[in-house]
């Protein structure tokens, strides 16, 4: 059960991600033809899914040699976590938490049930990553302990107590969602711009400051140059449903003013 993500994270100086919403396998074996990203992450918050998937999905990933996160929704995490971890996913993307107590909850339902871990995920019968063998009780805890765990910060309380959030052993990274950010505070990010770009910037302070990995999600390449001047090394390129639309509104734009041009 060689987690691959871990390895990133540990040795990486900067890590590149993008994300899914398709449940086709061919999508993320094609991200990782690319050879340009270390994971995928995929957007179970928002699509369709069955188990079945969520294994055609992590053999996509370990085919290539990425890793591969799901993004799950608040109200069901711990069972969609877990099934996630033992389909194959190397990684989970938590999201709604307000504070570290809470944090600290979520991260007990994807360790190991015994006193190393003080988790509560048992030892689950599946394939795990590369249809490991799960002969060794330990062998299975210790890896399933190098599950890398990431915290949405898109609530005004979670902002709030992101120092102490940042500060919860097992909280590999962090990134700040200003779109739930703004809806949270009441206003529209396009009406406070100044606002939402100082919260983001608390969360990536500190982050860095207690070694935690603050992501920021880019549309284009561009973007990071801001980023990475207030020292960000872990960018998430594009999400596959806007990659297309955006394609297909400039790109046909431009071809319907061609074709009515004189």
């Amino acid at each position: 059960m060689k987690n691959n993500l871990r390895i990133v994270f540990r040795e990486k100086e900067f890590i590149m991600a993008t994300r899914v919403n398709s449940t086709w396998p061919l999508i993320t074996e094609q991200v990782g033809s690319c050879g340009a990203y270390d994971y995928v992450e995929f957007l179970a918050e928002y699509a369709p899914f069955g188990q079945h998937d969520l294994e055609n999905l992590a053999r996509a990933a370990e085919l290539h040699r990425i890793g591969i996160i799901a993004k799950v929704d608040y109200a069901n995490r711990a069972y969609v976590s877990q099934k996630a971890l033992a389909s194959g996913f190397q990684g989970i993307l938590f999201t709604d938490h307000v504070g570290a107590d809470e944090v600290e909850e979520t991260i007990r339902n994807v360790r190991p049930a015994c006193p190393e871990y003080q988790g509560r995920l048992g030892f689950v019968n599946r394939r795990w990553i590369g249809n490991a063998d799960l002969s060794s009780q330990m062998d299975y805890a210790r890896d399933v302990a190098q599950t890398v765990i990431g915290f949405m910060i898109e609530k005004k309380e979670a902002v709030d107590h992101i120092e102490e959030i940042c500060q919860v052993p097992g909280v590999d990274f962090v990134q700040f969602g200003p779109a739930d950010f703004s809806m949270n505070c009441g206003f529209d990010k396009s009406k406070q711009e100044d606002a939402v770009r100082e919260a983001e910037e608390t969360v990536i302070k500190a982050a860095l400051k207690h070694g935690v990995s603050p992501r920021v999600e880019i549309r284009c390449a561009r973007e990071a140059e801001h980023y990475k001047t207030l020292g960000v090394k872990h960018f998430c390129l594009g999400s596959e449903i806007r990659i297309l639309k955006d394609f297909w509104k400039q790109e046909g734009d431009a071809l319907h003013q061609l074709l009515c041009s004189p």
